[in-house]
């Protein structure tokens, strides 16, 4: 059973929120500050948050930035759900790692496919090790069954839409990618006037695979971006 942690102010949505959550089969943990619900979040790690932005004590973006600058929940996915819908707000949610945005008032309906769908992006496809599954590259090592990514021998934790984009750039290495393209295949549909949300996301996740496998997502200036076809070893990639 995945688990829910929703942070948000109004009583009366959260109410909903938790009824609606757990009928439709999720453990749910509620927050009503920013604090608190930054505190359950790396005491009890739950599989997604939906993040209000108005928050009493603290913005949510600023709860979402300190998530996801922390190890211990920087791969936990994010949801924003704020009332407000401007075009900034969901570039500066996107720009902070959340990995979707539901303006208010929305229809739980809508809000529960979300969930899922950005649930499955973080899950595996597959119980067993299957090699097929399984991506060497040069120092980078790649597991898609299970969502797991090694630089040398240390694991990198990535989010479920960074482990996306770089599967995807990966599995179309030597072809550049353009920022439409990448908006529409990774996050699963066309975000109009929020491809800067790309170059931030491409940017975290080089910061993320270090100076050495970093180097493997390369710039195709004014066009988008391309996975080298060999590691700079000089090795083929497997």
């Amino acid at each position: 059973m995945a688990s829910i942690l929703a942070i948000e102010d109004e009583k009366d949505l959260l109410q909903i929120l938790d009824y609606n959550l757990r009928e439709a089969g999720y453990s749910v943990l509620l927050a009503s500050t920013g604090q608190a619900g930054a505190d359950l979040a790396k005491t009890q790690k739950p599989d997604l948050i939906l993040l209000d932005i108005m928050l009493p004590d603290r913005s949510g973006l600023d709860v979402c930035r300190a998530l996801k600058a922390d190890a211990a929940t920087s791969a936990i996915p994010v949801i924003m759900v704020t009332a407000k819908g401007e075009e900034i707000d969901r570039v500066v949610g996107f720009e902070l790692g959340a990995d979707d945005y539901v303006v208010k008032p929305f229809s739980v309906r809508e809000l529960l496919l979300r969930v899922q769908v950005v649930l499955r992006r973080g899950q595996g496809s597959a119980p067993q090790v299957d090699d097929r599954q399984l991506i060497q590259f040069g120092v980078l090592r790649i597991d898609r069954a299970a969502h797991r990514v090694w630089v040398g021998a240390d694991e990198v934790p990535l989010t479920p839409l960074e482990f996306k984009l770089l599967v995807t750039l990966y599995e179309r290495r030597n072809r550049v990618q353009s920022r439409a393209t990448l908006l529409d295949d990774v996050w699963g549909a066309s975000q109009e006037n929020v491809t800067r949300t790309i170059d931030t996301h491409v940017k975290r996740l080089r910061e993320k695979l270090g100076d050495e496998a970093g180097s493997y997502v390369e710039t195709v200036r004014r066009v988008g971006y391309r996975f080298t076809g060999r590691p700079p070893e000089g090795r083929p990639p497997e």
